[in-house]
């Protein structure tokens, strides 16, 4: 089954809808990176915002200071979070244990 072709509209729609979330995404990493916001807020707008909601962990992680693609991969080991997981996909025991870990660091 074939998905229907999109009008010249409802294309530019959708992309100009996909930017506009982008630029969300890359704001909240933004102000993790400059101390505006802590993990534990980006995660809370998570419930309330679908563009943040969809915010890989890595990520997230890799837009704190000091945490590159080895760290937070190491990271997200010890806690036990999977690679592919998104802001809306944490467990709430995996969230807890994500903002303790970042606080106790």
């Amino acid at each position: 089954m074939s998905l229907r072709a999109l009008t010249q509209q409802e294309r530019s729609d959708a992309l100009l809808k996909a930017a506009q979330a982008r630029a969300v995404r890359a704001e909240a990493k933004a102000r993790i990176k400059s101390g505006e916001a802590s993990i534990a807020e980006i995660i809370k707008a998570g419930a309330e915002d679908s563009a943040i909601a969809r915010l890989r962990i890595v990520d997230l992680l890799e837009a704190l200071p000091g945490v590159g693609p080895v760290r937070a991969a190491a990271i997200m080991k010890e806690i036990g979070i999977a690679a592919s997981r998104r802001v809306r996909g944490l467990g709430v025991h995996q969230a807890r244990a994500l903002i303790d870990f970042v606080d106790d660091k």
